[in-house]
């Protein structure tokens, strides 16, 4: 079994398209939507949200523990809901709401399911979707300063071999790997566990990714990435 996901928003349509596109990534990882009014209105349903919860929840015994549910939302009011909804289930514990993006959080955190991270990961994974902060004035381009004056734990040179380079999918399940792990990552002077970070790279084929890391896992997210790349993320 692994995390499962539900996705909140205020469209029925939104909810839907976010998750078939997460699911061409993390076929093997339950997302579920919550969409809209149950009248087909644009907001939430406290019902539908139960409903999809507890659905997840079916997985794990009928609770949605111990794997554990993260609860993705679009704006202000559906994460109000999914709160209220959190009053009604027999272990609220087991569920996690993120604070992250909606359609990069969601990649991001179903890539990391996918990946076997476990509940805390997955949401750390989505939160991360949302990059660095940038002061006023700044270039939101995804660049970092080092995470300390030392030098990297751990370093690797590799060469995109996929036709297509660094394009969502790929950065997906870095993003979503890297965040599931102990360990600040840079790669080419970006945030590595930031899905749009790595996109405006623009990384194409050849391209070769220099990956810096620091931390306890630091050596195994160098590897992570290494290996990825490598296999040219399951791409021609």
């Amino acid at each position: 079994m692994t995390v499962s996901i539900v996705v909140v928003s205020h469209s029925e349509k939104i909810a839907d398209g976010a998750v078939e596109l997460a699911a061409q990534m993390a076929p093997d990882v339950m997302i579920l939507p919550a969409g809209g009014t149950d009248d087909g209105r644009i907001g939430t349903s406290l019902e539908k949200v139960l409903a999809a919860l507890e659905k997840a929840g079916e997985q794990a015994g009928g609770e949605p523990g111990p794997d554990g549910t993260v609860v993705i939302t679009d704006l202000g009011s559906a994460v109000m809901t999914a709160e209220s909804v959190l009053e009604f289930l027999e272990n609220p514990a087991g569920v996690l709401l993120a604070d992250a993006p909606l359609v990069e959080g969601l990649v991001a955190a179903a890539v990391a399911a996918q990946g076997g991270a476990d509940v805390q990961a997955v949401r750390k994974a989505a939160e991360a979707a949302r990059g660095p902060a940038h002061p006023a004035g700044s270039a939101a381009s995804g660049a970092v300063e080092p995470v300390t004056s030392a030098p990297p734990d751990s370093t690797g040179d590799f060469e995109l071999v996929n036709q297509a380079g660094m394009h969502a999918r790929p950065a997906a399940k870095v993003a979503g790997g890297l965040a599931s792990l102990d360990a600040e990552v840079t790669i080419n002077g970006v945030d590595g566990a930031s899905m749009t970070g790595l996109m405006t790279l623009g990384a194409g084929k050849g391209t070769v990714l220099h990956v810096e890391a620091w931390g306890p896992d630091a050596e195994r997210a160098v590897e992570y990435v290494g290996g990825l790349v490598e296999a040219g993320f399951g791409e021609p």
